[in-house]
């Protein structure tokens, strides 16, 4: 798309993107498969090792990137208005399915 386009929901294509700079999905769920850095996985409300000091992926693109967080994509409900609601919501969901 280019700039100034609109998706088929009538919004602009970055209305439904990450926001750079979040990080949320690196810190509130936990990761059960390895990561670079972190054979193990993570806990809930860890920060990944891979996060970087702008909150980005280091391996965004990378085939070493875990498939869950490949899967793991920005939803309105789920990541909110803002970081905070997203960091809360994320560790929300996590506790109620069991992590």
């Amino acid at each position: 798309m280019t700039a100034g386009a609109t998706s088929l929901n009538g919004k602009s294509p970055l209305e439904d993107a990450c926001r750079p700079g979040c990080g949320a999905c690196c810190i509130a769920p936990s990761i059960s498969t390895p990561i670079p850095g972190m054979p193990k996985g993570k806990p809930a409300g860890v920060r990944c090792l891979q996060l970087d000091h702008n909150n980005l992926c280091r391996l965004f693109g990378d085939p070493r990137r875990p498939a869950v967080c490949e899967q793991f994509g920005f939803d309105r409900v789920l990541c909110g208005e803002h970081r905070e609601q997203a960091l809360e919501r994320i560790a929300a969901l996590e506790i109620a399915t069991g992590g």
